[in-house]
């Protein structure tokens, strides 16, 4: 561990489990990337603790989000299929309820054209 990683992982609380399932399955969906990710977990469910090796591989990428000692409790955590699943449901529910935010916004920004355009018309 750098001393710069170090420093960072010391500045900066501890968070809970629910905070860092929270985290990562905001950034998850922030980036789009929920439907892998929830395909992934699902498929390595049986296989946990070998998923959570893998992402000790991953931990650059999401260094990007978690201090270093959150990060290596969260990979500790994806060892026990209940937190997996609990990532799952909440990368679920934060990417339904995105989705239908952005479904409201388009029907939102049709009614301001249409109105728009009857306003012109008339």
């Amino acid at each position: 561990m750098t001393a710069t990683n170090g420093s960072k992982s010391r500045s900066l609380p501890d968070m809970s489990d629910e905070e860092i399932i929270e985290s990562i399955a905001k950034r998850i969906v922030r980036m789009r990337m929920a439907v892998p990710a929830v395909f992934f977990l699902e498929s390595t469910k049986p296989l946990s603790f070998l998923g959570s090796q893998l992402l000790v591989f991953l931990e650059p990428f999401v260094q990007t989000f978690l201090t270093v000692r959150n990060y290596e409790r969260f990979t500790g955590m994806m060892e026990d299929r209940s937190n997996v699943e609990k990532l799952i449901r909440r990368m679920e529910v934060l990417d339904d309820e995105t989705r239908e935010e952005e479904r409201q916004a388009r029907a939102e920004e049709k009614r301001r054209k249409r109105a728009a355009k009857d306003k012109k018309q008339s």
